[in-house]
């Protein structure tokens, strides 16, 4: 009945291009819409890379206090992000700021210099082992909804036995952003996910703790402008609230 619901009102928007995936986090249920549908992944990627991180500290290959020089010739870049005002070459910054600037506001600097600190083909071979299909195509920065749910339950996975999934949970809790699956939800209701956008790209990925937790994942291009967007991800967001509180009252 939800994945019908969200069929219906996706036809209403016949201009833009929808990937979805759901998954009930207590019965396993899961379904998608053009699950495996490539879309750009904008800066939902930063989960995974983030994660990535975590897991090699983990295992004890790198540490949090282990420091990043900016090369601005390397790192910089415009949109997101607060490292772009104040960064100079030579400027150090640990593993830990900036694993939380990357997922807490996005920031497209400390992103690039941990891509580079942990190496591009690294990365793309950490997508693989844990089960994406679409890894960058041609050097884009593509993905598909199921794909994003699995990085979302590796996340999750995590979390059950180290205290750093915890923490990056929480960091996924509280960006500066709260338009996309948060935006229609009750104040009170723990969303964390990570937002993505560009011109005509809207994408939210994160694990909603209702009554009945779940992922979703919804993946859009061809949107007019950010507002609609992420309106539309929030209303698709609420109807998942929606029918999992439902489903727990029963």
């Amino acid at each position: 009945p939800l994945r019908a619901a969200m069929l219906r009102f996706i036809a209403g928007y016949p201009g833009i291009r929808y990937g979805i995936y759901f998954k009930d986090l207590i019965s396993g249920a899961e379904f998608g819409i053009n699950q495996w549908g490539v879309f750009p992944a904008a800066s939902t990627i930063k989960v995974p890379l983030v994660l990535y991180l975590n897991e090699l500290v983990a295992e004890g290959k790198l540490d949090w206090q282990d420091k990043v020089v900016y090369a601005s010739e390397l790192d910089w870049q415009g949109g997101a992000g607060a490292l772009q005002f104040f960064a100079q070459d030579g400027y150090k910054y640990s593993l830990r700021v900036l694993a939380n600037l990357t997922i807490t506001i996005s920031d497209n600097i400390s992103t690039r210099m941990l891509l580079r600190r942990l190496g591009k083909e690294n990365f793309k071979a950490y997508l693989r082992r844990l089960g994406g299909t679409v890894v960058y195509p041609n050097g884009r920065n593509e993905s598909t909804p199921r794909d994003m749910g699995l990085y979302l339950e590796a996340v999750l996975a995590f979390a059950k036995w180290h205290p750093d999934g915890r923490r990056l949970l929480d960091d996924m809790a509280n960006p500066i952003w709260h338009v996309g699956l948060p935006g229609k939800l009750p104040d009170h209701i723990t969303v964390a996910h990570k937002e993505g956008d560009l011109t005509g790209v809207a994408a939210d990925i994160g694990v909603v703790y209702g009554s009945r937790p779940y992922i979703l994942v919804v993946m859009s291009e061809g949107v007019p402008n950010d507002e609609i967007g992420f309106e539309n991800i929030a209303t698709l967001s609420r109807m998942a609230y929606d029918f999992q509180e439902r489903l727990a009252g029963r």
